[in-house]
């Protein structure tokens, strides 16, 4: 069985917050470089009143109990998300363990059963490979003077993408 078989994904737990955190801190600091801290991001102190509610929701990877990675869509109204906190651990990334590309279609199932049309993202300059990624799900790069006022920008946001899931309607 590969590692991406036993690694499950689930909805977020208070239990898992401080794994959630000893994910993305690491990565953000001593990966690459950023100057983030926990009092940069409040929200993974709130996890459940800033993400769980309306159209978002945060989801976590799990391999043999320990959080390996997450993703995150915050409610931003007009039926549009926000794409957030998507982290896998160095040991667990890669095409051939799929855990990415499973958080990702979690978030995406979940736009797609609530009717969002759009899902909005910002990246730091520096996740090449992330960028990438979402290119190859479809999102396309948009200038920040497209996100909508009510999209949550980090200040290290440099990049910015957008996915439409409306339906593209036949013109005869």
């Amino acid at each position: 069985m590969a590692d991406g078989d036993k690694t499950k994904i689930e909805p977020f737990r208070a239990a898992r917050q401080t794994g959630v955190i000893d994910l993305i801190l690491p990565i953000q600091q001593e990966e690459f470089g950023l100057e983030l801290t926990i009092e940069d991001q409040p929200d993974l102190l709130t996890i459940p009143a800033y993400y769980q509610h309306g159209n978002g929701n945060f989801w976590t990877a799990l391999h043999e109990g320990t959080v390996v990675g997450s993703v995150a869509l915050v409610d931003i109204g007009n039926h549009e998300v926000a794409l957030k906190k998507m982290f896998v651990a160095k040991e667990f990334r890669g095409k051939e363990r799929g855990i990415s590309q499973r958080l990702l279609n979690t978030a995406l199932d979940w736009c797609k059963q609530r009717q969002v049309r759009r899902i909005y993202l910002g990246s730091v300059g520096v996740y090449h490979t992330a960028h990438r990624f979402y290119e190859q799900n479809n999102f396309k790069q948009v200038r920040a003077d497209e996100l909508p006022p009510s999209f949550p920008r980090m200040q290290e946001d440099t990049v910015f993408y957008r996915l439409s899931l409306e339906p593209v309607e036949n013109t005869k």
